[in-house]
């Protein structure tokens, strides 16, 4: 089994059409007070298993698709789907990146664990002070250890605040020593102030709208478990909250089909996606949100969405050529 590094999962996901991300369960243990999906041991998982196995067949049927993220919620609590799920998409030829926080890491692990980590490329390891709560140092390091042992690349994802990235630096080294950069790295990941998270992080600060560049997230749009597509990753819109135009419905998996392809081809996303957001703003339908103050490129894109036109729509000529020509050239 191959192992994918940061540069070469982020490579593929900035190209479109090249991956996706499979949102398997809301549900996770853990209880982070920075959850910027405000994920509970209680909170909503997979109900309808035959849509479900759907959608995964959807997407291994998806041949341009290269690399399937999975997260959650913690998607070790979803047994049965994240089984399902791993061995279809490798089956299928599909690289997978996995996204946990170790919650799993007991003294002793499960073989199905085992086993479904023996089949992924990666697996990006969340670890901070709001983890250790309740993953602590010890399943944290046996964690990463049995990762190791199933030959996974290890992708250390903690918040870029300077003492909690020299205490994941100091597990990774009680794990493996010194020289543990041979099996891992560490990703660093700015505080989200959405779900729990905004009680504790604040968005930052202004920019006026020209000035905000592309949004390479709109490159991997999000499958979740229950047939919601979304555009791109923003937690808030993966949990239902933004424009109703940043998502899509399925009900199987020539749906999902057919939605995935409705994202990829809409003129504005790709825009936004090539050229900038804050392109956009030079666009006569947007050119009063220029020089409007915005926290986040989020922002300035919920904006834009509530005035476009419908997901798909191409009638607006204008911006339809400039995603064309773009797209043109980027392909040559």
């Amino acid at each position: 089994m191959k192992r994918l590094k940061y540069t070469e999962v982020e490579s593929i996901r900035s190209t479109p059409g090249r991956s996706l991300l499979l949102f398997i369960t809301d549900r996770c243990p853990v209880g982070c007070e920075h959850c910027s999906v405000d994920s509970r041991p209680n909170s909503a998982t997979i109900r309808d298993s035959e849509l479900f196995e759907s959608i995964v067949e959807g997407i291994c049927y998806d041949e341009k698709l290269s690399m399937v993220g999975i997260s959650g919620g913690e998607p070790f609590v979803e047994r049965k789907g994240l089984t399902l799920a791993v061995n279809r998409l490798v089956s299928a030829g599909k690289d997978i990146v996995l996204y946990t926080s170790g919650v799993w890491a007991r003294s002793i692990i499960p073989q199905w664990i085992r086993d479904v980590l023996a089949l992924v490329n990666c697996v990006f390891l969340s670890t901070d002070a709001f983890h250790n709560k309740t993953v602590n140092d010890d399943q944290f390091v046996l964690a990463a250890r049995t990762l190791a042992e199933e030959g996974v690349w290890i992708i250390v994802q903690v918040l870029n605040i300077p003492e909690m990235v020299a205490r994941a630096e100091e597990l990774l080294c009680r794990a493996f020593g010194k020289d543990y950069r041979e099996l891992a790295e560490i990703n660093l990941v700015p505080p989200l102030p959405y779900g729990r998270g905004k009680e504790i992080f604040n968005l930052g600060t202004n920019r006026e709208g020209d000035e905000f560049g592309p949004c390479k997230s709109l490159a991997a749009p999000v499958v979740r478990y229950d047939g919601t597509i979304s555009a791109c990753c923003n937690e808030q819109v993966i949990m239902g909250l933004g424009p109703n135009r940043l998502r899509k419905r399925c009900s199987s998996g020539s749906d999902l089909k057919k939605a995935l392809k409705d994202i990829s081809e809409d003129p504005l996303f790709n825009v936004m996606n090539e050229l900038g957001v804050g392109t956009l703003t030079y666009h006569p339908k947007f050119s009063e949100l220029a020089h409007q103050q915005f926290p986040s490129i989020c922002k300035l894109c919920w904006a834009i969405q509530q005035d476009a036109l419908p997901l798909g729509d191409r009638s607006d000529r204008l911006l339809t050529s400039i995603s064309m020509i773009r797209r043109n050239t980027v392909n040559e």
